[in-house]
């Protein structure tokens, strides 16, 4: 596998005002030298063939020279060998038989489609996901893959779809003898956005270690029941909080009832037999229990 190699280039500024002008200077004189008369034709051509040299000289150097600005990198390979990377800015200067390949390493987003899976239980959903990303690794990035940026839209959608199948889409399970109660211990794809970001991101980060890229965050941007099932479902989910706040209210209703009577007892207020106890218990549970307000009907005799 390649790994990125620092590679320390020569000063720009150097070659473009003082190297090049000399090979160019250098060449015009010998040109001029040689048209000049009296000259025997071996120094013509010694002077004609140096002149052009330096010409093709100078014209090297400014074929060497490349700039570098910032958030930017440049991989340099020597006849399909690769030497190095330059992320220094500034101008430079390297051999002009290098390739000097222009990589970004500013930080990128992407946005995937919307992607129609099934999560753990089995249900249609549409999920999206949003993945911040940067190249860290140069050489990785162009030598190792043959496009990095479609390997990291290839790959974050994959790990999107197979991080979405190990989650259900929510947390309202129906468990023996606790219908619709939220299920804490599960994690879920709309409940539990830390946990799911965090999964996601390390299944993102794993697929694309080997492109040199370094996955700062990613994240669900979309999530929804599919079409064909959103009406049902939406059905399913309300009828699961409703019976989740009944079970909470009974619950409340029998702590509450059974305080009332235990307070009763405890001060001698009234005694109740077993037959008044359980009319007094279904008073209080219609009161405490109901969705309406209940009107009180006042016994003015005796109370049996």
């Amino acid at each position: 596998m390649i790994k990125e190699t620092p590679f320390n280039p020569k000063s720009g500024l150097l070659y473009l005002l003082v190297v090049t002008p000399a090979f160019l200077l250098s060449g015009i004189f010998s040109l001029i030298f040689a048209a000049k008369d009296h000259r025997p034709e071996w120094q013509i051509g010694v002077l004609v063939l140096l002149g052009i040299t330096l010409l093709i000289c100078a014209l090297f150097t400014l074929i060497g020279l490349f700039a570098v600005s910032p958030n930017e990198a440049r991989a340099l390979t020597l006849f399909g060998k690769y030497k190095g990377t330059v992320h220094q800015t500034g101008l430079w200067w390297a051999n002009p038989f290098m390739f000097k390949a222009k990589i970004s390493v500013r930080v990128r987003n992407f946005d995937s489609d919307k992607l129609k899976v099934n999560d753990q239980a089995g249900n249609p959903i549409e999920i999206g996901a949003v993945v911040v990303w940067k190249v860290v690794d140069t050489a990785e990035a162009l030598y190792e893959v043959d496009d990095y940026e479609d390997f990291v839209k290839v790959q974050s959608e994959a790990a999107l779809r197979n991080m979405a199948t190990q989650y259900p889409y929510d947390s309202h399970e129906e468990r023996e003898g606790n219908a619709g109660e939220i299920d804490t211990d599960v994690i879920a794809l709309r409940s539990h956005t830390q946990q799911i970001a965090a999964k996601l991101k390390d299944e993102v980060q794993e697929r694309l270690d080997k492109a040199g890229v370094d996955v700062i965050e990613a994240r669900i941007s979309h999530l929804a029941y599919a079409q064909e099932i959103a009406s049902a479902m939406l059905q399913r989910q309300q009828a699961s909080a409703i019976i989740a706040a009944r079970t909470k209210i009974v619950d409340g209703a029998v702590g509450m009832v059974e305080m009332a009577l235990t307070k009763l007892s405890e001060r001698n207020i009234v005694e109740l037999d077993d037959e008044r106890k359980a009319q007094m218990v279904g008073n209080l549970l219609v009161v405490l229990c109901g969705d309406k307000n209940t009107q009180p009907v006042v016994n003015t005799g005796s109370i049996y």
